[in-house]
């Protein structure tokens, strides 16, 4: 079972000053200002049974990247197992191109998370940990040195990597649900 999404428009910002360490009485110093140098996107497909995480990073978004990342996915996982996906209901999920090609494949199975609950999918609880620990307050002077870092962060990540632990009770995460969609659905009291 693989969760999967893309985190896209992860940007190469190169700060125009360096970081000023946290010192004792005063925080962490990032200068507000910046040098764009280009976007990645990051494909990610996290092992619910391990929490490793298998990644590829493309320049777009689109169903050609998607179906490159699947077939990446293909090449990884033992042909005797079948391949579960979890996955929202982004539109590049749903393609003609990714339907006939997972037609195709009867070991692949696709789960589409209910719609406003992106909270389900816990590979995105990995986009969180990626951006926070590696991504947000770094300075990068082009896309491929972000790529680089991103590498290097997986790939230590892995090495002691653990399953994402749900902490919520059932029981709260219905409860959540219930509220949320009486919301949606205008029908709130």
């Amino acid at each position: 079972m693989l969760c999967v999404d893309e985190k896209s428009q992860v940007q190469a910002l190169e700060r125009t000053q360096p970081l000023l360490p946290l010192g004792l009485g005063y925080v962490e110093g990032v200068t507000h200002d910046y040098k764009r140098h280009g976007t990645t996107t990051l494909f990610a497909a996290l092992d619910v049974l391990s929490g490793e995480v298998l990644t590829d990073c493309q320049p777009r978004h689109r169903h050609q990247e998607f179906l490159a990342f699947l077939r990446r996915i293909e090449a990884s996982v033992p042909p005797k197992l079948d391949v579960h996906l979890i996955v929202d209901n982004y539109s590049t999920h749903k393609h003609a191109k990714v339907k006939a090609w997972l037609a195709k494949r009867p070991r692949w199975h696709i789960h589409f998370i209910p719609t406003y609950s992106s909270w389900l999918n816990q590979v995105e609880r990995f986009f969180a940990l990626i951006t926070d620990k590696a991504i947000r307050r770094g300075s990068f002077r082009s896309v491929k040195e972000l790529i680089g870092k991103i590498d290097h962060f997986v790939t230590q990540y892995n090495r002691h990597c653990k399953p994402f632990v749900w902490t919520a009770t059932a029981d709260s995460i219905l409860a959540k649900l219930d509220r949320l969609t009486s919301r949606i659905s205008g029908t709130a009291h």
